[in-house]
């Protein structure tokens, strides 16, 4: 993450408290507080922004400050937005309709697709065009808790680990400089081997609940999809992005001391105006029947506003490493011998996620990684993969570890699944993912 003018004079620790308090906002902010909490949440947000750029401009001065956060902005933030809207956008006008009450099969089935199209549109745009379908399709049914979370775990989180499209932790990374098709080269063991065992762990409990459904009507589950025009919205995007990361023309402007180029600007635009062009084209009935709504991507909008504008100090010092304040914290991510504890990393990043947002905390320990994105996608290519399926993975242990997952249950409610509380949702996916990570960490990061 580029600090500007911060990077010449690392900030005292202190600097770090308004980041601190915005990630304790937004954890404990919709358990301790929820309906204050999703009222207020943006003053929450503009209070912890102001306070961190009011410290650092009394510490540092008013231009290195400014520098700094227009850096952020315009290097982390708008390109982060723009892909969230584009794919946020277009997904929302995607239908899938007219499905007959399904088998476990068939549900199996819809869960694997969503699945794979989260690393596509995003754990967001597939959660969003894909739990109405499933909840029709399984309307008569008595027991249906285990669908939305189950599908909570594969199509809101796991599903997409395998591009920077997928989860934000991971289009992060790919804005640090890791290379957009790293996670599907080297990720892909590790989510075909969780999505496997989900979706047959999934089958088997589905299988049972339909066996005791006394009005279960199964049937052949056809589907109709509206929209079209924007999946092929969704392709220019994935292409925009793609070709940002492969192109280099050599062109650059300098903005307030912001170094941007070309490529990343024509990224953002076309992004944009898929955005634009999905609404201009898309009927308003096809989002109303999407029950399409801006507030999950306006909360976004909001909380990551503050995110980047509060961790560039924090950044800052972690690119101290061991002569940083964050010593002690690295030494606990570290072997005796200095080496990288992939499987420490693996579990900092995903229980940290499960409680804050994964996207900052994948950025905080990517930096305690050493943050150097040829590094960590190199030779450390084990650790940086570590860091980004705790992110992504761990999102799923609770409903405040990623952004749909509260989506989706609040659809689940106002479709009448009487979904479990925070702590009831903590036992599901306690009981059942946490094997299966223990699983992973003990072939692939011990």
């Amino acid at each position: 993450m580029g600090r500007g003018a911060l990077s010449h004079a690392p900030p005292p620790l202190w600097l770090a408290l308004p980041f601190a308090g915005l990630l304790i906002s937004i954890a404990l902010g919709p358990i301790l507080a929820r309906r204050v909490w999703h009222v207020h949440y943006g003053k929450a947000a503009a209070f912890w922004a102001l306070l961190a750029l009011a410290l650092q401009a009394a510490m540092l001065g008013p231009a290195p400050t400014a520098e700094a956060a227009l850096h952020a902005l315009l290097t982390d933030y708008l390109p982060f937005m723009a892909m969230l809207f584009a794919l946020y956008t277009a997904a929302g006008g995607i239908v899938v309709s007219d499905l007959a009450p399904a088998r476990p099969r068939h549900n199996t089935a819809l869960l694997a697709a969503g699945t794979l199209a989260a690393s596509l549109i995003g754990t967001t745009g597939a959660s969003m065009v894909l739990i109405r379908p499933l909840l029709q399709a399984n309307a008569t049914r008595q027991h249906k808790i285990h669908l939305v979370i189950f599908f909570i775990f594969l199509v809101a989180n796991i599903g997409g680990a395998l591009s920077p499209l997928g989860d934000p932790p991971l289009f992060l990374g790919f804005l640090r400089g890791v290379d957009f098709f790293w996670p599907l080269r080297h990720l892909w063991p590790h989510w075909l081997l969780t999505a496997g065992l989900l979706l047959a762990i999934f089958f088997a409990v589905d299988t049972y609940f339909a066996r005791h459904e006394p009005k279960f009507a199964p049937g052949e589950a056809p589907m109709r999809v509206r929209g079209l025009a924007n999946v092929a919205l969704v392709g220019v995007a994935v292409a925009a992005i793609v070709i940002s990361g492969v192109w280099r023309p050599g062109i650059a402007f300098d903005i307030f001391g912001t170094h941007l180029v070309l490529q990343n600007i024509l990224r953002d635009g076309v992004l944009i105006a898929v955005g634009f062009i999905s609404l201009a084209v898309t009927p308003q009935a096809d989002r109303a029947a999407n029950h399409f709504s801006w507030a999950p991507i306006e909360e976004v909008a909001k909380l990551f506003a503050a995110i980047f504008i509060c961790i560039v100090p924090v950044m800052v010092l972690l690119a101290a490493k061991t002569d940083g304040p964050f010593a002690p914290v690295i030494a606990l991510l570290s072997r005796g011998d200095g080496a990288p504890n992939d499987a420490a990393y693996f579990w900092a990043t995903g229980l940290l996620s499960s409680l804050l947002d994964n996207a900052p905390t994948y950025l905080v320990f990517f930096g305690l990684a050493g943050g150097d994105p040829a590094q960590l996608s190199g030779p450390l290519a084990p650790t940086l993969a570590a860091i980004s399926l705790g992110a992504v993975f761990m999102g799923a242990l609770t409903y405040i570890g990623n952004a749909p997952n509260f989506m989706v249950y609040a659809l689940a409610r106002r479709a009448h699944v009487p979904m479990p509380s925070f702590f009831g949702y903590l036992a599901w996916s306690g009981a059942i993912l946490l094997p299966v990570f223990i699983l992973v960490t003990a072939l692939f990061f011990w």
